[in-house]
C-alpha cells in the first residue's frame, strides 16, 4: 500500500515559493547576506526544477531598489513580481490575488525566504498563516540586518506554530524520493 506524505511535510504540488524583499539596496545592510542569498538562489533554482510556482516581492522599488542580480537571474520565466508598499504581502492586492489563485488550485503550502525576517517576512507569514495556509518558513534563507532580529523573529515563528525549515529540507521534502532525473539535478545545488 502506498502511503501519503505526512501534512507537516512540504508537497510540490501543494507549495509556492515566496521569496520576500531581497533588493539592491537593502541586501547590503543584512547579516551574512551571501548565506542568505545563496540559499534563496538554490531554492528557486529547486523551484524551478521541480515546477513549484515562485513570487517575489518588492518593498517600495523606487527607493531600495530592485531585486538583487543573484536572485533575478535565477528566476523562472513565469515568476510574479509583485511591487508592494505594506509590509505584510498579503495585505497587497495583487500578491493576495496570486495565494487566492494557488489555493483554488491547490496549492496551499507558502514556502517564505527573504528580508527581513522581523518585518515584512514576519508579517507576511503570520497574515498569510492567519488565512489558513500551512506557511513554512526557511530560516537559512532568511535575513535581518542584526542577527538578534531574525532570532526573535524565529523565536515568534515557532511560538506562532508556524513551521522552521531549511533549505535542505524544503528541497528533500519536495523531491521525495532518490535516483530520479529531478533528484539528480537538484541534489547538485547543495554539493
Amino acid at each position: 500500500m502506498t502511503r501519503q506524505p505526512s501534512p507537516e511535510l512540504l508537497q510540490r504540488d501543494r507549495s509556492a515559493l515566496i521569496v520576500i524583499d531581497m533588493q539592491e539596496r537593502l541586501m547590503p545592510a543584512i547579516a551574512e547576506a551571501d548565506a542568505v542569498t545563496r540559499a534563496a538562489g538554490i531554492l528557486i533554482e529547486a523551484a524551478r526544477h521541480l515546477e513549484v510556482p515562485v513570487v517575489v516581492t518588492e518593498q517600495y522599488p523606487r527607493g531600495l531598489g530592485a531585486t538583487v542580480d543573484a536572485i533575478a537571474g535565477r528566476l523562472p520565466n513565469d515568476a510574479a513580481v509583485v511591487e508592494k508598499m505594506t509590509f505584510s504581502a498579503a495585505r497587497n492586492h495583487d500578491f493576495g490575488s496570486l495565494i487566492d489563485a494557488f489555493k483554488a488550485g491547490g496549492r496551499d503550502h507558502m514556502v517564505i525566504c527573504g528580508v527581513e525576517s522581523h518585518v515584512c517576512v514576519m508579517q507576511t507569514a503570520a497574515d498569510l498563516d492567519a488565512e489558513g495556509c500551512t506557511v513554512h518558513i526557511v530560516a537559512d534563507a532568511c535575513g535581518s540586518r542584526a542577527p538578534a532580529s531574525k532570532d526573535a523573529a524565529l523565536a515568534r515563528f515557532g511560538a506562532l506554530g508556524i513551521s522552521r525549515v531549511t533549505t535542505e529540507m524544503a528541497l528533500f521534502e519536495w523531491l521525495e524520493v532518490a535516483g530520479t532525473p529531478e533528484f539528480k539535478a537538484v541534489s547538485r545545488l547543495v554539493k
